[in-house]
Formats: structure tokens, sequence, C-alpha cells
């Protein structure tokens, strides 16, 4: 009884644009805990999702699902619960961002398919010199570009052995790679990789990579991961490849090890900063390729579903009083 008490006291807000038949889902998963539907479905399909929660039920909410303006938070003043449908969720947990105890959880496992299936595809172009020829087809040009690369036989060293690390190295080692995974703690296996060691471990590694992968969240330990130092270790003609965050790598050693020609190529779908200004260098580089931030979003219908799927179970916990999945905070 006193549970029915307590959920009778809950109000989940959920800003997912959902069709009808996945409302009634989630009404069932709520399990009678009251649940305001006040997502746009026309947004379905849309590369971003917006989060609109109605001022009046700001006040009364326990629960967000859906990725509300972190600034907005003091105006929740009930607030248990916060489930994104974004994997990354530093604004809701930076420091003062949201009271003590209200929980965060986040949509990582949604984005694996999308962010390395965009990697994969930045990868083997860099390797076919895709890019260059590109260029040459605006300028009307008929000119061999040389030896190519190929994944076959190729070293990749995969920084960040998470879920779209897991997915990059599936597809990699599928296509004849050998790939490495590095991580905080080396013991925890993951698929795809044929070996795992810790982050202590990467400058001994670099040398020997011919492909070199940054998927890593933005924090103190990860900012400039890759300097001018870990540049001149990798391998002459390496490819670097980064779709975590943009301050993972210095973009003025990137710059200097392009233009030296030390690295065969750059792929980057993030950036520092971000979005990259217009007349920023890197846009000029011919062996740089660089996509504004969208190996992730909901590019893929498959997505969608995830993200869907994810939330779905959450608030099945949530009211249940069961650990909710992905938990960040």
């Amino acid at each position: 009884m006193m549970e029915h008490k307590e959920n009778a006291d809950r109000l989940i807000v959920n800003c997912l644009p959902l069709t009808e038949a996945e409302r009634e889902r989630f009404r069932e998963a709520a399990a009678g805990v009251p649940q305001e539907f006040v997502g746009v479905p026309e947004q379905r399909g849309s590369m971003t999702w917006t989060a609109v929660v109605p001022r009046e039920l700001r006040a009364r909410a326990s629960a967000v699902i859906g990725n509300f303006p972190a600034g907005d938070a003091p105006q929740y003043p009930r607030l248990e619960w916060v489930q994104t449908w974004s994997a990354g969720v530093d604004k809701y947990t930076a420091e003062g961002a949201l009271p003590d105890g209200v929980m965060v959880t986040s949509a990582s496992g949604a984005y694996g398919q999308s962010v390395s299936e965009h990697l994969f595809a930045l990868m083997w172009a860099l390797m076919r010199h895709l890019p260059q020829y590109r260029d040459q087809q605006s300028r009307g040009e008929w000119r061999d570009l040389g030896r190519a690369l190929s994944p076959v036989g190729a070293t990749v060293l995969v920084i960040g052995a998470g879920d779209i690390g897991s997915h990059f190295a599936r597809l990699a080692s599928g296509v004849g790679a050998h790939v490495i995974g590095v991580r905080r703690h080396a013991g925890q296996s993951a698929p795809g990789f044929a070996a795992m060691h810790g982050l202590d471990e990467l400058d001994a590694l670099l040398p020997a990579a011919d492909v070199v992968v940054s998927i890593v969240p933005s924090t103190p330990q990860t900012h400039h991961l890759i300097n001018a130092e870990r540049l001149a270790l990798m391998k002459p003609g390496a490819i670097l490849l980064n779709a975590g965050r943009g301050d993972a790598i210095d973009p003025d050693a990137l710059l200097e090890a392009l233009r030296s020609g030390r690295l065969g190529g750059a792929g980057i779908d993030v950036t520092e900063p971000e979005p990259l200004p217009a007349d920023h260098p890197l846009w000029r580089e011919e062996r740089c390729l660089i996509t504004p931030h969208v190996a992730g979003g909901m590019h893929l219908e498959a997505t969608e579903g995830r993200v869907i799927e994810i939330a779905l179970e959450n608030v099945a916990n949530y009211v249940a009083g069961r650990p909710l999945r992905n938990r960040r905070r």
C-alpha cells in the first residue's frame, strides 16, 4: 500500500517523440504512475530531438525522459530521476548542475552501431585517399594519388572499449584487422578485441598501430590525451580517428602532424573548439576529413528504437524501485 501511495505522488514527464502504440507501452511500464507525454511525434526522423517541458509540469515532475536544458534544473524541485536520450550526460553530472540525490541515466548502448559505422567509413575513406580524389573531382583533375592502405592485416588501436569501441572492433576485425583495445581497466574484456590493455600502456602501443581511434569521454584525464608527444610516437603514415570528444586531441599538435606528413590522415567527427571555426586551418588540410559531429544522433532508425527501449526498461525499473540501467549518478 505504501508503494502505491509513493507512486501516486510521482509524475513522469516523457519527452520522447512516440507513436500512440509506443505511448501505450510506456503506460503499461509505468504501472499506474502518472505520466505526461509532451514529445512531438513529428520529431521522429529528425537528426536531433528537442525536449520542451511545459512550465506547469516542471514543479510536479519527479522524473523527466529527455534532454531538458540543465540550467532549468531549479524549476524541478521534486526531481528524482533524469533519463537522457544521449549517451553523454556531462551537462547533468557536472558539479552543481542537479541537486544531490537526483539520479541520471543515459542512452548508452543506443549509438554503438551508428558511431562505429561512421568511424569505419572515415577509416576506409582515408585509406583509399577518397577525400583527395573528391577534391580532384571538384577541379576536374585526373591524377593517381599512389599507394593505398588496407584494413586487412592492419593493427588498429581503439582507445575507449565501451559500446562504441566494441562495435567498431567487430567491424574492423571482420575485414581482417588486428584490433587492440585500451581502457582504464585492462582486465575488463569486450567483444571484437584481440587484446585489451590499460591506459598506462598507451605510449608503448602507439608505435605499432596503423590506425588509432579515440572514443573517450571528456574528463580531466582525457584532455589532450593525444598530444604532440603521442603523435610523435605514432607510426609514420598512420591514421588517427576521433568520434568521442574533441578535446581528446590537441588541435595544434594535430595540425602540425598533418602538415609535417607524419600522419597519413585524420578523420574527426568532434573538434576543439566545436563547432570548428570557418577560418580554422584544419579545414584546409587535404588529409583531414572532418564531419560536423554527426556520427551519432538519430541518423539511423535503429538508434531511435534503442533509445526508446532503454527508456522503457528504466521506467519499469523506476516505478518498481529496481536499479536503473546506465546510471551515471
